[in-house]
Order: C-alpha cells, then sequence, then structure tokens
C-alpha cells in the first residue's frame, strides 16, 4: 500500500505518551473514532485476533505510539512481557487530493472552526468523498506489519488500532498527519486558502441582479406556458412486494396499500380544484384536523375492517362515524365540524342569522320563537341550531354564515343536504318537490 520504509524516521513524526489502561470503556466516542475502528473490525480475517487486541488495549500492553505520515508505530507487550515492534500502514493523499480537500474546507469556514476544535465535520467527509478523497479509512486500509510475523493482522497491530481510536477522539489532526500533513503546516495553509477565498473579487453573477430590474423587465418575458391537462383519473400507486418475504415484521400491507391509493385519490381531487376556471376565486378551506381526515379516509375505505380501524383511531363509534361521513360528502371539513360542534353565535353572528331569517320568511320567522305567517316555519332557537319544536327539521348556522339542513331519524340529527347562505333554501333541501305536481 504505501512504499515507504515503516521504520524510517519521519521529520513530521509525533509521538504520543502511552495511554492509561481502559477497563470497561468503549475505545471510540466520537463518530470518527468508531469509523476508524471499524476499518480494523472489518476488513480482520481473524475475528478471534481482533478480540484479543482489544483486550491488550484495554490492559494498557500499547506503549507510546508514534504517528507520522503513512503509518503509526507502537511496541505492544504480550501478557508474558514479550515485546513486539508493531506497525499499521495508512496511505497518504497525493499532492491532488490535498488540493482538493483543502480546498473545500477553506471554502466553509465551519469546516476549519470544527477542525481547530478537533473536531471532523461530517459534511466535510462527505463533500470530499463525492469529489474522491476518502479521509477516513475504508475496509483494507490499514496495512498491518509486526514482528510476530503475522500475515494479517495481529492481537498487536489490533491493540495499537484500538489505541489510536482513543487518540483520534481527542484529536482528528492525528488522521491528517497519517494522510501526510502536520497540524502547523495544514492550519497555516486553510488560513491563507480563507483569506484568498474572502478577498477574491466578487464577479457580477455573485452579486445577482437587483430586484427593481427583474421587476421592470417582467413585461418582456414570454408567457407561462398552460398547465397541464387534467388526468382522466387518479394514479396508480405501485403494489407492495409481499411475496418475497423481505417486508419488515407488523407491516400492514392492506393498511399501506390503501392509504397510498387514498393518498393519489385526493392530490387528483386538489389538482382538479387546482385547474378549475374559478379556482382563484374560492374561498379558502380550512386545514383539516387528524380526525377530519380520518372521515375523509372511511368516506374511500370500502373494506369494513378499515373503517372499523379509522373510527376507532377518531374516537367514534361506528353510527357516529356514518353521520360524520354523511356529512363529510355534503361539504367536506365544515359539513364535519357543523355536524359535531354546537357552538353559540356572538351577538354580530346572531344578529346576521336573524335577518337572514326575517329576509327568507317576511311573514315571520324568529330565531327563538316564530310563525305568525302561514308560510313562515317555527323554529326554537338553542345556541346555534334552529330546530321545529316536534318536528324532524332543523337548520344549524355554520361558523362561515351558511345554514345547514338536517333531518332527524330516530334518536339522531343526520345532515340532509348542502348549505345555502339562505335559510329558505337550505329548508327546501328537506321538502323535496311532489313528482305529481
Amino acid at each position: 500500500m504505501n512504499a515507504k520504509d515503516p521504520y524510517a524516521k519521519d521529520p513530521y513524526e509525533k509521538t504520543f505518551p502511552p495511554l492509561p489502561p481502559a477497563p470497561g470503556r468503549a475505545f471510540a466516542r466520537t463518530w470518527w473514532g468508531h469509523a476508524w475502528l471499524r476499518a480494523l473490525e472489518d476488513s480482520a480475517l481473524d475475528g478471534q485476533q481482533v478480540k484479543q487486541g482489544r483486550r491488550y488495549a484495554r490492559s494498557g500492553a500499547v506503549g507510546a505510539v508514534s504517528v507520522r505520515p503513512g503509518g503509526l508505530t507502537a511496541v505492544v507487550r504480550d501478557p508474558d512481557g514479550t515485546a513486539h515492534r508493531t506497525d499499521v500502514l495508512v496511505q497518504e493523499f497525493t499532492e491532488a487530493e490535498w488540493d482538493r480537500l483543502l480546498g473545500m474546507a477553506a471554502a466553509e469556514s465551519g469546516h476549519i472552526a470544527a477542525l481547530l476544535d478537533r473536531e471532523v465535520p461530517p459534511e466535510l467527509v462527505e463533500d470530499a468523498a463525492a469529489a474522491g478523497v476518502e479521509l477516513l479509512p475504508g475496509i483494507g486500509d490499514l496495512d498491518p506489519r509486526c514482528d510476530c510475523e503475522e500475515w494479517d493482522h495481529c492481537p498487536h497491530t489490533a491493540a495499537l488500532c484500538y489505541q489510536v481510536a482513543r487518540l483520534l477522539d481527542q484529536d482528528p489532526f492525528v488522521l491528517l498527519l497519517l494522510r501526510g500533513r502536520a497540524e502547523a503546516g495544514l492550519v497555516a495553509e486553510l488560513e491563507e486558502r480563507s483569506t484568498a477565498e474572502a478577498e477574491a473579487p466578487v464577479s457580477a453573477a455573485d452579486v445577482g441582479v437587483p430586484a427593481s430590474e427583474v421587476y421592470a423587465a417582467a413585461s418582456a418575458l414570454p408567457p407561462l406556458p398552460p398547465p397541464a391537462a387534467l388526468p382522466d383519473a387518479p394514479g396508480q400507486p405501485p403494489t407492495l412486494d409481499t411475496e418475497s418475504g423481505t417486508e419488515p415484521p407488523g407491516l400492514d400491507v392492506d393498511g399501506v396499500e390503501f392509504l397510498a391509493q387514498a393518498a393519489a385519490a385526493e392530490a387528483y381531487r386538489l389538482l382538479a380544484e387546482a385547474l378549475a376556471p374559478a379556482h382563484a376565486e374560492r374561498a379558502p378551506q380550512p386545514v383539516p384536523t387528524t380526525a377530519h381526515d380520518a372521515v375523509r379516509l372511511t368516506a374511500e375505505a370500502h373494506d369494513l375492517r378499515v373503517r372499523s380501524r379509522l373510527s376507532a383511531a377518531s374516537d367514534r363509534d361506528r353510527a357516529a362515524m356514518d353521520r360524520a361521513v354523511l356529512a363529510w360528502g355534503f361539504g367536506g371539513v365544515q359539513a364535519v365540524e357543523v355536524l359535531e360542534e354546537d357552538w353559540t353565535p356572538d351577538r354580530a353572528s346572531l344578529a346576521r342569522a336573524r335577518a337572514a331569517l326575517a329576509s327568507a320568511w317576511p311573514d315571520g320567522a324568529d330565531g327563538a320563537d316564530a310563525g305568525a305567517g302561514a308560510s313562515a316555519p317555527v323554529f326554537r332557537r338553542i345556541r346555534s341550531r334552529w330546530t321545529e319544536p316536534g318536528g324532524d327539521r332543523q337548520l344549524r348556522l355554520g361558523r362561515e354564515g351558511r345554514w345547514w339542513p338536517y333531518r332527524r331519524a330516530a334518536d339522531h340529527w343526520l345532515p340532509a343536504g348542502p348549505p345555502s347562505t339562505d335559510p329558505a333554501a337550505a329548508l327546501a333541501a328537506l321538502d323535496p318537490e311532489d313528482p305529481e305536481e
């Protein structure tokens, strides 16, 4: 891997004193320290040798560690006291690789600050790898050499690697020294590059174009292309592969496929609304809550099990969910809110409601006790609901100011039609025309 003589003295060599024994502690606390150990544990052919090396490192068998460009050296002792000269070689970066790495580090002030704080930014490692510079070692990048004459990692080289993981936690410049640059020269070059980057002349492309110029040129721009045509139907989501046995345990395949299909249908509906000619004039719609969305999904579900689960998830029994689904069909979120919420209008809202009732039935209809005219219905109001005494008709006032028709069925009031700003028109939905007329 590295043509250098592992026993040659390097002018940039740095020696770290022996570390104390480390019983019961992890050998790496930082993510780059863990990456170093993964390179050892993933490439060693004999896992037992690695485990024995870990025990050596824990017991303090590794002496002073010398770090130089391209390699590590230490004396590691067996339990009987036998000393072994141990080396681990690492490939140095070429000048071109260093140029790319330092250029990326200098371009981001945060990278320099992190390195000076003895940290390795993950973004720097990712950017360097994308440019072909692998800062952290990978499988097979740690080349072992030991006078015990093992050709693969032995307990001595493994112990040295574990000890270096502790050094890397404290000082990531150990890794950069292994790759070929000492800390002092590296920091000086980073600062020089950073200064040059800051003093570089700014081009017109970097400055951009003033907003006033862009706005003034808007009339010269070509018109936007027409929107795409609405597809004939919602798209069909892919079917999950359930035959290979690779799906996560406990995955509800039917539920996931239903949600995917429901999402496609909702996206189609929203797109159709956006492409409709009067879309810009439509009033903004309320944002559905989770409970509202459960109603929407239930309205689209045909599987009884799915409908039951959605009812339970939204704290509704089956009958309550059926009423909510019926309301959803007449007006979505607002219809469900009118069904399930009994609110008290304030004075202004109540005044507008009484004015609407008076306008709809000039002969007499009041929110409290009405019926002076033969054609006028009699209502008694309780909060936002106007109900015929002893009858089966009811009008509910929504917070948005529209009237919603309701009809009694057994012990419940059921939504019976779409809303209207005219209470008489809303009530007419409860009285279908006689087919003989």
